[in-house]
């Protein structure tokens, strides 16, 4: 069973309320177990249209996405270095904050005689490295929740 501790509120836009954060790593972990639920889903989309004509293989690149995340929630924002503007009629700098993964064709093999590329090879080889993470995060997810679980447990045996 998995033990979750959800100190945040869910705020809309606007909402002066406060939340708890428990684990800054914690978002970013569910945000790339997503991420690789989604790369399973299109993996196993692959697989099953194995035999259809002229399909191309999909998947999604989410790398660069969670290191930008990653950036945001670990960086120190005292030492971020603000761009000097000019000219009131100069763009602001681009919020990094609002990339999505992407979804592309992988069409690195070759095509078969009715023009399907998906090599179930590659494909099986993708969905093993891809369940191997998200097992590996699920892990960390749980000892994440575990460290908490036991500083609440000490604490009430304490009082």
């Amino acid at each position: 069973m998995f033990f979750a501790l959800v100190f945040e509120t869910d705020l809309k836009k606007g909402d002066k309320g406060m939340g708890l954060t428990i684990s800054r790593s914690h978002e970013l972990m569910k945000s790339a177990m997503d991420y690789r639920a989604a790369r399973q889903d299109i993996i196993a989309g692959n697989i099953a249209n194995a035999d259809t004509p002229f399909y191309r293989p999909k998947d999604i690149s989410f790398e660069d996405t969670l290191a930008q995340k990653s950036a945001q929630i670990f960086a120190d924002k005292s030492k971020t270095l603000q761009m000097a503007q000019t000219n009131g009629a100069h763009l602001g700098p681009i919020d990094s904050g609002s990339s999505k993964p992407t979804t592309f064709f992988r069409d690195g093999h070759m095509a078969r005689n009715d023009g399907n590329s998906v090599d179930l090879d590659v494909e099986t080889t993708e969905m093993a490295k891809n369940s191997t993470m998200f097992n590996a995060l699920t892990a960390a997810l749980k000892k994440d929740s575990a460290l908490f679980k036991s500083v609440i447990d000490a604490s009430s045996k304490t009082a």
